[in-house]
């Protein structure tokens, strides 16, 4: 039997090449300091981190270079984050989402179920990193 470790580093991914490379995220949240903070976290774990602050910034970035995992804010400057998951699921089926806000009331919505999680953020990211492995090890 084996026992998992709390402080798992990612997987691992190889691409057609044989080479292999971090998993990556894409953070997409408007405040700065919620940013700064996810990337500096999640690459002290080991991750690849790019942060986008528009939606439109972020559909671009995902369609470029896909990212395995997706840290997604509802309540952006420039557009809603339930119109950015939309267009991400467009882009790519398969790419798991986390709904990352500061408001519980999104949870019901309809529109937020296209989503693999959603959690309300924390300066605590235990929670996060924990669905981020999970949904990386898929």
């Amino acid at each position: 039997m084996r026992i998992k470790q709390s402080k798992e580093k990612p997987k691992v991914k190889r691409n057609s090449v044989g080479s292999s490379s971090r998993a990556s995220i894409l953070v997409v949240d408007d405040e700065e300091h919620i940013r700064k903070l996810y990337e500096k976290e999640l690459s002290e774990e080991g991750y690849q981190v790019r942060t986008a602050t528009r939606g439109e910034d972020a559909l671009r970035m995902a369609e470029e270079k896909p990212p395995d995992v997706v840290i997604l804010d509802i309540k952006l400057q420039d557009q809603n984050g339930l119109g950015i998951l939309g267009g991400l699921r467009k882009l790519n089926q398969n790419t798991p989402i986390i709904l990352n806000s500061a408001y519980s009331t999104y949870k019901s919505d309809f529109q937020s179920w296209l989503a693999d999680a959603y959690l309300v953020k924390s300066p605590n990211l235990d929670e996060l990193k924990k669905k981020i492995r999970e949904l990386v090890s898929i």
